[in-house]
């Protein structure tokens, strides 16, 4: 007399041995870009600094770039791999260019990273 097992049984047998799906949680930066000085000579309650608003950011790792631009006031996000990337402003360079120059990217989740692109206003 042969067995017969319900087909539940036969489900929950073949999952058992299915293998997990991998879960791929993204990693990047987000935060806000600012241009400082914005003025030869600032006031003391006066900002002399603005929102670098729709400025190009050019992350590079090894041989990749992955470019982004912020919003209206400053703002970017992007997707990036793991470790350290250099970062440049895609318009030629005026000042001293992006700062920081190199950011680190944490596995698994967006830091947040300000940074300021040089005027060259002195």
């Amino acid at each position: 007399m042969a067995l017969r097992r319900p087909a539940a049984v036969l489900v929950a047998l073949a999952l058992v041995g299915a293998a997990p799906a991998a879960t791929v949680v993204p990693s990047g930066l987000r935060g806000s870009v600012t241009r400082p000085p914005t003025k030869p000579v600032c006031a003391q309650n006066s900002s002399c600094s603005a929102p670098a608003a729709n400025a190009v950011l050019l992350f590079t790792r090894n041989a990749t770039t992955v470019r982004t631009r912020t919003d209206a006031r400053g703002r970017y996000r992007v997707t990036l791999a793991p470790g350290w990337w250099a970062v440049r402003a895609g318009t030629p360079r005026i000042g001293s260019g992006v700062s920081p120059r190199l950011v680190r990217v944490v596995a698994g989740r967006f830091r947040v990273v300000d940074l300021d692109i040089d005027t060259g206003i002195r």
